[in-house]
Order: C-alpha cells, then sequence, then structure tokens
C-alpha cells in the first residue's frame, strides 16, 4: 500500500497537472490508454476502498462516454460513413476521435480525481502559501471559503424545512428552487460579510509577514511522486510517438 494521504497536496497537484500536460499536447487513443493502464496499476496500491473509489470517480466515469458520443455523432468526417443523418455523421474518423476523447478523459479525470480523496483544505492552502507562495489573503479567503461549503448545504437543508413548514414549497418545483437559491444567497452574502470582518479583526488582511501553525513538509516522496507524474506522461508520449499515432494537436 503506497501512503498516498501523507504526500503534500502541492506535489499531488503537481504530479496530476504534469500528467495533463503531456495528455492535453495529442489526441490519439495509444497515448491516453498507455497513461490509463499505468495509472490503474498504481492506484491499486493506493489502498482506497473500492466503493469510495467508484463514487468519488463516478463523475469521470459519466463525463466521459456523453463527452465522446458528442465527438463521435459530430466529431472528424474521415474515411468510411457508416451513419449519416441531418448534421450527424458516423465515420471511421469520428469513431477514432470520440475513443480517443474517451481514453483522454478518463485518464486526465481518474488521477487528479483519485489524488485528491486525501487531501484536506487546510493542508492543501498551507502548502500553497508555504511552498507555491502564493498570496495568503488568497489563500486564506479560498480556504474559508471551502470551510463554508457544508454550512450551505445545511442552510439549503433548513430553508427547505422552514419552507414546507410554511406551506410554500408544495407546488412550483422550479419556482421553489429559485426562491430558495435567492433566500441562500442573501444568507451566503451575510455570512461571508461577517466572516471577513471577523477575520480582518483577527489580522488576517495585514501587510505584516505572518506565521503559520503548521509546516508543510516537502521532501523524498513528493519529488517522487512529481517523478511519477512525469513519468507517466513521458511514457504514453514515448510509446505513441514509436506506434505512429502521436498527434499533436498545440505549436
Amino acid at each position: 500500500m503506497i501512503p498516498i494521504a501523507s504526500v503534500n497536496p502541492v506535489a499531488k497537484l503537481g504530479a496530476a497537472l504534469l500528467v495533463s500536460l503531456f495528455l492535453l499536447a495529442t489526441i490519439d487513443w495509444v497515448s491516453a490508454t498507455t497513461a490509463l493502464v499505468l495509472e490503474l496499476a498504481i492506484i491499486a496500491f493506493f489502498g482506497i476502498e473500492p466503493k469510495r473509489f467508484w463514487l468519488r470517480t463516478l463523475p469521470v466515469w459519466l463525463a466521459a462516454p456523453l463527452t465522446a458520443l458528442t465527438i463521435l455523432l459530430y466529431g472528424r468526417y474521415d474515411g468510411t460513413v457508416y451513419f449519416e443523418f441531418l448534421l450527424i455523421r458516423i465515420s471511421d474518423g469520428s469513431i477514432e476521435l470520440a475513443l480517443a476523447t474517451f481514453l483522454r478523459v478518463l485518464a486526465i479525470g481518474l488521477p487528479a480525481v483519485v489524488l485528491f480523496i486525501s487531501i484536506d483544505p487546510t493542508d492543501f492552502a498551507d502548502g500553497l502559501a508555504q511552498r507555491l507562495r502564493l498570496p495568503n489573503r488568497f489563500v486564506i479567503g479560498a480556504l474559508a471559503a471551502v470551510r463554508m461549503v457544508g454550512l450551505f448545504l445545511e442552510d439549503w437543508r433548513s430553508l427547505e424545512l422552514a419552507r414546507r413548514a410554511r406551506g410554500v414549497a408544495d407546488r412550483g418545483r422550479v419556482r421553489r428552487i429559485a426562491g430558495q437559491g435567492f433566500a441562500l444567497l442573501v444568507l451566503s452574502i451575510r455570512r461571508g460579510s461577517k466572516l471577513s470582518i471577523a477575520m480582518e479583526a483577527r489580522g488576517f488582511g495585514g501587510d505584516t509577514t505572518r506565521t503559520w501553525a503548521r509546516e508543510s513538509p516537502w521532501g523524498q516522496a513528493e519529488w517522487l511522486t512529481l517523478f511519477v507524474g512525469l513519468l507517466i506522461g513521458v511514457t504514453a508520449t514515448v510509446v505513441a510517438v514509436l506506434t505512429g499515432s502521436w498527434n499533436l494537436i498545440v505549436g
């Protein structure tokens, strides 16, 4: 089992970006397949529970075929045409492009989701500020916003129960959602204003150099994570070039 949870979140982000950069430079099924196979082989050693893995990556598994379907129906026209109706035309080119798109979405999306499963928002903010040297004001504000997402969900449920108790949520689903959305917006603005005043009062908006309660560690595990991401991208690119399927789309 690989202790991926203990790796600095910035290294996880960097590894996912490295893989994405190589795959975004080309659109072919060979490089995407190579990267996907290597990624799944490594993910198998992360020790993630199967149920948790499938639930977290479900959006990626749904987005990949939907994206490929669009390319299949309206993609590149090349070779033999198997079906044609109005703007829809399925040909050899669109089939190949749809397959490459499907694998490409999986190869980019799966490692990004899996690597971020074990990331704590506070650790991520520490890494962004201490390792990437991003502005403290931006990092802390983003962290506060992420921490308040759970409160928004609770507010939504409270608003729904309150409206039902008043008898105004029995009819008109679209109208009810719009009304709750506006009420949540007002509540969020009020809470955000109070939070910003409280943070200013505690010195979060000052110009002096701030200290951090916890150090963001960086060592061999982080460099190894970046190296693995780079290795996957390079391997996928080399295999695609050697097989003649490399299709550069940026330049």
